[in-house]
């Protein structure tokens, strides 16, 4: 409906309450009911809902990367050095070693991040099959020519720009390496403290043991799991939707036949068939 126009200053016509009837007085209480009922389900619907997406799309759990495709946001690294380590940076810019404190058994491919200095977020570079790294502070990693890592670079150049590159005999593991087709590696340290952490450097120029890392990444980021993800929700449809699309009650194997059709692409076919074999089945 069309309402007339209102400027500012114009009083507001008052409405008049209609009196109740004897009839709607009767009715005042099943009406009630019925609209607490209907705001019950709807809120504990709208309630449910938030919550499945939230717990999709904010699952921080940590699992290894798989191939470089797979690297994307909030990642580690974790090098191979006894114990393991983790690539770190700190407020100045300095990139070094720091020992993995969330680990089970020693494995790598159970590290966490239990500080904030060694996680990188991990993004492509538009246009290119390199990454950058960012660190804590929003400056990028970057290795000068002598092999130098650093973290103090607001912009991305040559110098900032990486390769990830799986290891050929190691499923897993991958090779960082600088436009300058050098490869991040770690080796002993030169300090005279005998605890000293290891130094990281980016001069190597062989794919060795040393050069050979994990990457941990958070869950929601990977490709795979979030298609997995995808395919439970197409999953999730109730017996009654089916047999609504379909015009008539199902069997048992026919409401597990369409369910693994929504997963396996076919849905619309098989729907097609079940509802001809109902046809069928009424006038045959």
């Amino acid at each position: 409906m069309v309402k007339p126009l209102t400027f500012k200053g114009d009083k507001k016509a008052k409405k008049r309450k209609r009196p109740t009837t004897e009839t709607n007085d009767d009715d005042a209480p099943e009406r009630q009911e019925k609209q607490l009922k209907a705001t019950t389900s709807s809120s504990k619907t709208a309630a449910a809902a938030p919550n499945e997406v939230e717990g999709e799309e904010h699952d921080d759990s940590w699992v290894s990367a798989d191939a470089p495709s797979d690297v994307s946001g909030p990642i580690m690294f974790v090098l191979p050095t006894e114990p393991p380590t983790a690539l770190a940076c700190d407020a100045t810019g300095k990139v070094f070693t720091l020992p993995i404190e969330n680990i089970v058994d020693g494995n790598p491919a159970t590290a966490e991040p239990h500080d904030v200095r060694q996680v990188w977020v991990a993004n492509k570079i538009v246009g290119t099959e390199n990454y950058r790294f960012k660190g804590q502070h929003g400056k990028y990693l970057s290795c000068d020519k002598i092999g130098l890592f650093s973290a103090s670079s607001d912009a991305i150049t040559p110098l900032e720009s990486f390769s990830i590159i799986p290891t050929f005999d190691t499923p897993g593991t991958f090779q960082i390496q600088t436009l300058r087709e050098t490869f991040l590696t770690v080796r002993a340290s030169k300090s005279s403290n005998a605890n000293a952490a290891p130094d990281v450097r980016g001069d190597a120029t062989e794919i060795s043991f040393d050069t050979t890392l994990r990457i941990r990444m958070q869950a929601r980021f990977k490709p795979r799991i979030k298609a997995s993800k995808e395919e439970k929700a197409r999953e999730k449809i109730s017996r009654r939707e089916l047999e609504e699309a379909v015009g008539r009650r199902l069997e048992e194997g026919e409401v597990k036949r369409l369910k693994r059709a929504r997963r396996e692409g076919d849905y619309h076919e098989v729907m097609l068939n079940l509802k001809v074999k109902g046809k069928h089945d009424k006038y045959g």
